[in-house]
């Protein structure tokens, strides 16, 4: 019985010095005016998105004033590399392939914002694996995971409605590659806010963010036919 209660007693003891040392979940609320706030958490609620604070009490804000929110896990284990977008993002007449979901919505969406194609497809697999009905926690929506605030910017009435999506999605990367000159960056922006993108002066070092990239820039810049 002692013996019992000794090892019950140890691995109590060793599961609470691991929730000590456990990394505490945060996320980066990145607002339209460009501020930056850190929370333990972040979701929609009807057309609010609270977050809940790290000293506790939650803010309730209306989901239209929120940027992004980004996942605050820092990558320590890379660096920029990789991601030097010698790739030209521009719009090129290209004809996607037929197994590629809405590649004709796709296709004139990037054409009205001159982007490629095939950066558009890359970044909608990235985004929502072609899910037309993708809600993420925080209220990004359809394709291109619009948020509230990007999608009442680009006139986007329906984001659950292909052709809208895509255009709004369109129109928000083509707005972040005019200002920041650079897809990398630009891609950044569109995941993370541009508000975190001018703070870092770079690619921000967070894990979703950078893994993002990665993703789509590997999909986009690989010759075709790859």
């Amino acid at each position: 019985m002692s013996t019992m209660r000794f090892r019950t007693t140890f691995v109590l003891s060793i599961s609470v010095l691991l929730a000590a040392v456990a990394p505490v979940r945060a996320d980066l609320a990145v607002f339209t005016d460009g501020r930056v706030l850190r929370v333990e958490d972040a979701c929609l609620v009807g057309e609010e998105i609270h977050l809940r604070l790290r000293g506790g009490g939650i803010l309730e804000i209306a989901a239209t004033r929120i940027d992004r929110v980004v996942d605050d896990e820092v990558d320590h284990t890379s660096n920029r590399d990789g991601f030097g977008g010698a790739c030209d993002a521009s719009w090129r007449q290209f004809r996607l392939p037929d197994e590629i979901p809405y590649a004709d919505l796709i296709e004139d969406a990037a054409r009205e914002a001159k982007i490629h194609p095939r950066l558009l497809a890359a970044l909608v697999r990235a985004e929502s694996a072609f899910d037309p009905v993708a809600v993420s926690r925080v209220g990004a929506r359809g394709l291109t995971q619009l948020m509230p605030s990007a999608a009442a910017d680009h006139g986007v009435l329906d984001p659950f409605d292909p052709a809208e999506n895509l255009r709004g999605g369109a129109s928000h990367l083509r707005l972040m590659l005019d200002r920041f000159e650079s897809l990398p960056l630009a891609l950044a922006a569109y995941n993370a806010g541009a508000a975190t993108v001018e703070r870092y002066g770079d690619v921000p070092p967070y894990r979703e963010t950078r893994g993002f990239l990665r993703g789509i820039l590997e999909e986009f810049c690989k010759p075709c036919g790859d």
